[in-house]
């Protein structure tokens, strides 16, 4: 039997992309092992929003080539789409395949072969269809990924994704809710809608929207749990808001991308929205929602961004009080607009701006988690921690820690928190 292997970069849909590459070697025969094991195939699915994506992605082919020199290294993903031939260049890489056409990877593989040196990357500007990659069932997890989107047209000044990913194409209604009934009777509770654009999702088909597939998903019996992943803030208006709020099991977790609290900022990057409209979407689903969490992701250091803009952005992240936030750098991405702006921010600056806001942060998660040590949260156990420790989520997405001798995997019990410990809730299963 041949063995391949297979490492994720970056966001849930590559992760969910990678899960259903697997499930089609194994469905031709192929033994699926760990990265770092011998195999007869890698298959490495990288990541290319930042700089040290790309960087990262060259790291993990190298560790393939040194694991076995004779194997087949085939390369797919958003690095591999938008720089087919730098990946070319490296040694050892025999087939780059981009963004599409993943559903054939084991018959390219296996006409290819070990010694292909192949660029297999079309232009997915002219890809207007959604790539069926399933998913029946998850080695060992709790909650499954479930890719209902592709694609952006939104083309914010910063990023390479819509050159990376194409325009936008939804998955069939009817094709995301059979997967969903699939995995609820192999025992999965929890799911997450993940998309390139999940926001988008319905906008090229007609009679679907996200508001209906959140309906759809939350009538399907086992599924105890819904969550969504990141989020554009102006999807969440008050009609959104009002047709999904009695979908009883979608978590109150609304991950927003915020990006900038300047407006200035935000309209260099091409966002369409305003710091106050954000607000407003914040203050609506607090409103709507019984305990929810708003994250969010905040980039520090766009071209342009002045101390007094930067200082605004950091009043308006204090002002929101978000649950948890990823903090990043501005990073210039070959071909957009904002990596040939003149005004860069020198990586020092960029640097103590990243503290800063890491700081507020950091504070407005404490501040958060604050309000809920001494109730009682139903927790989703999901795997051991150390320390015999086992670990789970809470429906609004608290890390949550309880002492435990026994396999709590993919059990929900109901958990006293007692402890904030560096942004993990220490409590007691009651």
């Amino acid at each position: 039997m041949k063995k391949v292997s297979l490492y994720t970069l970056g966001c849930k849909v590559n992760q969910y992309e990678t899960e259903a590459i697997a499930e089609l070697f194994a469905q031709s025969g192929y033994e699926i092992c760990d990265f770092g094991e011998k195999a007869d195939v890698y298959v490495i699915n990288t990541c290319s929003v930042t700089n040290m994506s790309d960087r990262k992605s060259r790291q993990i082919i190298r560790r393939a080539v040194k694991a076995n020199p004779n194997a087949v290294i085939a390369v797919t993903g958003c690095y591999a789409q938008t720089a087919p031939n730098e990946l070319l260049d490296m040694e050892g890489v025999n087939i780059v395949i981009g963004t599409k056409d993943r559903r054939n990877i084991v018959d390219i593989v296996e006409k290819y072969g070990a010694n292909s040196h192949v660029n297999l990357v079309s232009n997915i500007m002219d890809n207007h269809d959604f790539e069926k990659l399933h998913i029946s069932t998850y080695s060992g997890r709790t909650r499954a990924y479930i890719k209902v989107q592709e694609g952006c047209s939104q083309f914010c000044s910063y990023c390479v994704i819509p050159y990376a990913r194409g325009p936008v194409r939804s998955r069939p209604l009817d094709d995301i809710t059979n997967e969903i009934k699939t995995l609820a009777a192999n025992n999965f509770k929890e799911i997450i809608l993940v998309g390139i654009h999940v926001a988008s999702y319905g906008a090229d088909l007609s009679g679907a929207s996200l508001e209906k597939l959140i309906n759809e998903a939350n009538a399907v019996d086992g599924i105890e749990r819904i969550r969504l992943s990141s989020i554009e803030p102006m999807t969440l208006n008050s009609e959104f808001i009002e047709k999904i709020k009695n979908a009883e099991k979608l978590c109150p977790h609304f991950h927003i991308s915020l990006q900038s609290g300047c407006d200035e900022t935000l309209k260099r990057m091409n966002r369409h929205y305003t710091a106050e409209q954000f607000k407003d979407i914040a203050d609506a689903l607090r409103d709507t929602f019984k305990d929810a969490a708003v994250t969010t992701d905040i980039m520090v250091g766009f071209p342009g961004e002045t101390d007094e803009e930067f200082n605004e952005s950091l009043e308006f992240v204090r002002k929101i009080g978000f649950a948890d936030a990823h903090i990043f750098q501005y990073s210039p991405r070959r071909g957009t607009p904002a990596a040939a702006r003149r005004d860069q921010i020198p990586p020092e600056i960029k640097e103590e701006r990243s503290k800063l806001m890491i700081r507020e942060t950091t504070k407005s998660r404490d501040a958060f988690l604050e309000r809920f040590i001494g109730r009682i949260m139903p927790v989703l156990f999901e795997r051991r921690a150390k320390d015999n420790m086992y670990e789970g989520k809470t429906p609004n997405y608290i890390t949550v820690r309880v002492p435990s001798d026994a396999d709590l995997h993919d059990t929900t019990a109901r958990v006293l928190l007692e402890e904030n410990s560096d942004g993990i809730m220490i409590g007691k299963i009651i």
